[in-house]
């Protein structure tokens, strides 16, 4: 089953660690990164997608993604 995720954060190196966790976690980037300006909080915020291929497990809405 390949597993997607969207990461995102505000532009701070939280971002960098959170998609540097994924990495070494086995997910691999998908894409390119994205920028974008949170009017609401009045933050930049960055975006990144990863996937995952995992073995032995069907899909199901119930998937807690952060687990794998």
């Amino acid at each position: 089953m390949k597993l997607y995720r969207f990461l995102s954060e505000d532009d701070t190196s939280a971002f960098c660690h959170k998609v540097t966790k994924a990495l070494n976690a086995g997910w691999t980037l998908h894409g390119s990164p994205t920028y974008a300006f949170d009017a609401a909080n009045g933050t930049m915020r960055c975006g990144q997608a990863v996937v995952k291929e995992v073995e032995g497990h069907d899909y199901s809405p119930d998937i807690k993604l952060g687990e794998y």
